[in-house]
């Protein structure tokens, strides 16, 4: 893949890879950081996409599995080194509608697995989608769907 097509895959995919970030972390600096960091995994896998799934299916892959491995180290403890990025990832009007604040935080706190399948389900992502993505078979996704939104109901 040249450099060029890697541009154009950012540009048309940067709302997706924004949006799992942007459900990882609560700090813009991280989200900032997740971002960079998924973009890295896409250049660096890039060479190993063989088109079995739709490109848009594996970018949310890496995505997800980028940002699951962010939330794992930063729970073991491991830092790392915030990056100056001139764009502002959380300059979005929906951000003011109370309801939206309260779905993500509610989602914040369901576990990695849980949020990414919300994530994907809140992306309109049929459940062959999701589940080939998380790697779970479709009729799993259903049950854990109907058990994560009993879940965000009982939030407070």
């Amino acid at each position: 893949m040249t450099e060029r097509e890697f541009e154009k895959i950012v540009a048309e995919n940067k709302g997706t890879i924004y949006t799992v970030c942007y459900m990882f972390s609560n700090d813009s600096a991280e989200v900032a950081d997740l971002f960079q960091e998924t973009l890295i995994n896409l250049w660096r896998g890039s060479g190993t996409f063989r088109g079995d799934s739709a490109l848009n299916s594996w970018i949310w892959k890496v995505a997800l599995n980028t940002c699951i491995t962010f939330d794992r180290k930063k729970k073991r403890g491991i830092t790392t080194e915030p990056l100056s990025m001139n764009i502002d990832l959380f300059d979005d009007a929906d951000q003011d509608n109370r309801q939206v604040a309260i779905l993500r935080e509610r989602i914040s706190k369901l576990g990695p697995f849980d949020r990414a399948i919300v994530l994907l389900w809140l992306e309109n992502l049929s459940y062959d989608e999701i589940g080939q993505i998380v790697g779970i078979t479709p009729g799993n996704v259903s049950v854990r769907l109907v058990r994560i939104r009993e879940q965000l109901k009982k939030m407070q």
